[in-house]
């Protein structure tokens, strides 16, 4: 049975460079930073000071008033990304296709505010406080529930949770639904917001986080020497995946197709990545091999690139590994560099970057990549964006306990 089509017709994005797709697209370009000094809560006293923070966001412009204080804030983001996905791809469901359309978005942790905040609730008023909706604003799956009920979405429905790798899996995992053929249309991606004191406080224990609280936006510097570890950040990315006749038969506006999909486990340690970077490479080559294509018709790479020493080496060795010397005719960027580090919703966000770079034949620069490290010795496009004709892109997404998950994107071509 010949696979299905699957094609991009909408996407909704929330980082800290803005609100929506053409905001967030347009400081990227132009290598904005989005990392500045922690506002949400006073971090003076922890090691790490410094954030991407999405600024000026209100649910109320997404979420009835009642509903807001039922959802924690990464449900927020996730039903505001998916309102825009939708709108944009202009579909609309309804009694006769609601059971052909699916929800499967995740989050690598879910509600720590609300964890955080009824903690100390039970502590200093006692259990009777606790609001019945504690749970539901928590659990990881709600985000991809909240959206079904929101618009009606009755087909299938799940959540990932892969840590850093979760969007991508999502959209992986939704791609193969509609390959095969039990849903015409998906709602994926993922969906994060952890900038908390036991968030921060977590990371900064297992000395994950960049230091740099004086210079916020030259925090995040994948593939420099000079790098002390990546920068959190917070937000949410969702694709509109469609199988293309059901998108040619709306006459749908259509951004790129997803050719590819890759999944594999170091199976080495629970946060180190493999010292050969083994597993990245045989799930690059897995997502080359799904999508039934020579490596070197790669154009571009949106790297997983966080900022970390051996992140950032590893998947330099995994990308010679794979494409040889071919590796040097390839252009690689780290998009973290300018959002910081998404979590659960980096791969959701870098996916909506990889179809934009195919779609506009551009690609994003990696800023503060000042004194490259002789490691890391491909082209990452420092500091400036790059025009090049794009007609094949990977995006990579790593996470802890060594789970890797790779997409492939074409330009779309009847």
């Amino acid at each position: 049975m010949d696979k299905r089509r699957v094609v991009i017709t909408g996407m909704g994005m929330i980082t800290p460079l803005g609100i929506g797709v053409k905001e967030s697209w347009d400081a990227l370009l132009s290598g904005k930073s989005g990392i500045r000094r922690i506002t949400k809560f006073d971090a003076s006293q922890f090691p790490t000071q410094i954030a991407g923070e999405v600024e000026g966001f209100n649910p109320e412009d997404y979420i009835e008033i009642k509903e807001i204080k039922k959802m924690d804030r990464f449900i927020h983001l996730a039903i505001a990304a998916s309102t825009m996905a939708m709108s944009d791809s202009g579909i609309k469901i309804t009694q006769q296709n609601a059971d052909r359309v699916g929800v499967l978005v995740g989050s690598g942790i879910g509600g720590l505010h609300t964890i955080e905040h009824y903690h100390s609730i039970v502590l200093t008023k006692g259990p009777r406080k606790i609001t019945p909706f504690f749970i539901p604003m928590l659990v990881i799956n709600l985000a991809a529930g909240q959206i079904s009920i929101r618009f009606g979405a009755k087909g299938p429905n799940s959540a990932v949770s892969t840590a850093c790798a979760t969007g991508s899996h999502a959209i992986g995992d939704a791609f193969k639904i509609i390959q095969r053929g039990d849903a015409d249309v998906m709602i994926a991606g993922g969906a994060e917001s952890v900038i908390t004191p036991l968030g921060i406080g977590g990371f900064c224990a297992m000395k994950a986080l960049s230091t740099r609280n004086e210079a916020p936006a030259k925090a995040s510097r994948p593939f420099d020497v000079d790098r002390d570890g990546f920068v959190m950040g917070e937000g949410a990315g969702i694709l509109i995946l469609e199988a293309l006749e059901n998108a040619i038969d709306r006459g749908a506006k259509i951004y790129a197709e997803l050719m590819g999909y890759g999944m594999t486990a170091d199976a080495y340690h629970i946060t180190a990545p493999s010292p050969d970077g083994e597993g990245a490479a045989k799930c690059m080559e897995m997502a080359l091999r799904d999508g039934g294509i020579d490596y070197s018709e790669v154009n571009y790479i949106n790297a997983h690139g966080t900022s970390t020493k051996h992140g950032d080496e590893l998947e330099n060795k995994a990308i010679k590994k794979v494409f040889g010397d071919y590796a040097y005719k390839l252009v690689v960027s780290s998009t973290k560099s300018m959002t910081g580090h998404l979590l659960g919703a980096a791969g959701g966000v870098e996916a909506v970057i990889t179809a934009l770079s195919i779609y506009n034949d551009i690609v994003p620069p990696t800023i503060n990549l000042d004194n490259p490290d002789p490691e890391c010795d491909l082209d990452y496009v420092p500091h400036f964006a790059k025009s090049i004709p794009v007609r094949y892109a990977l995006t990579n997404s790593f996470g802890f306990g060594g789970t890797n998950a790779c997409l492939l994107f074409k330009k779309f071509e009847e």
